[in-house]
């Protein structure tokens, strides 16, 4: 197992550090190795932390979901070359290590009124496309798992649901409400974070199909 340049620490010794506590509504860190690490972001399975003074995440994954870990391990072998995606430089029991990707999502876009080009959705659909070469679904593609680094190259990030068997139509989706509402020239391209949100909220109810068909 591969340590840290700067210090001779392993890294599941450092996903161990990390200690989750469970509250009446989410996941927190209630401690990790703050010498090390720095918390990068959290989603619905998982905690990132920067690796101080590196240009790699660790990404540990909290209980019940530890054994995403070696289903996302296995989908990033696979993705291995393709550019659109971060290189995995190491994995474990609860965690991976992939390369920290500088830039803003494509929400983080919405919000600060930074304009997303048509070229953007064209380069995603071509990692769509390379990934299901390598006999991968990609499912679950969304505002927060697309980025554009900071010298404009196009970066897909949480992979984990590229094996599932059903038809996501996430992406397609949000296609088309690019095409059919961001294109306009009335439509304001800076909006906030909460109408987005209530956006998602409703999207994944199913109540948004009559205005992005």
């Amino acid at each position: 197992m591969r340590g840290t340049t700067e210090m001779d620490i392993a890294y599941h010794q450092l996903a161990e550090s990390v200690v989750f506590k469970r509250t009446h509504k989410n996941v927190e860190v209630d401690f990790y190795n703050d010498q090390q690490l720095t918390i990068a972001g959290s989603g619905r399975s998982a905690y990132v932390f920067k690796l101080k003074n590196t240009n790699k995440v660790l990404k540990v994954f909290y209980p019940p979901f530890e054994h995403l870990a070696k289903r996302e391990a296995i989908i990033y072998d696979k993705l291995k070359g393709i550019p659109f995606f971060p290189v995995m430089h190491d994995s474990g029991q609860n965690y991976i290590v992939i390369d920290f990707i500088e830039g803003s999502t494509l929400f983080e876009c919405l919000v600060m009124g930074k304009h997303i080009e048509e070229n953007v959705l064209e380069e995603v659909d071509h990692a769509i496309l390379l990934a299901k070469n390598r006999g991968l679904n990609p499912s679950d593609i969304h505002l927060h798992n697309i980025l554009i680094t900071t010298d404009g190259q196009v970066k897909l990030i949480d992979v984990v649901r590229f094996e599932q068997d059903k038809h996501c139509t996430q992406w397609d989706d949000l296609k088309r409400g690019y095409h059919k509402f961001y294109k306009k020239r009335i439509f304001p391209k800076k909006l906030p974070s909460k109408f987005l949100l209530l956006i998602a909220y409703f999207y994944k109810r199913d109540l948004l199909n009559r205005f992005v068909t």
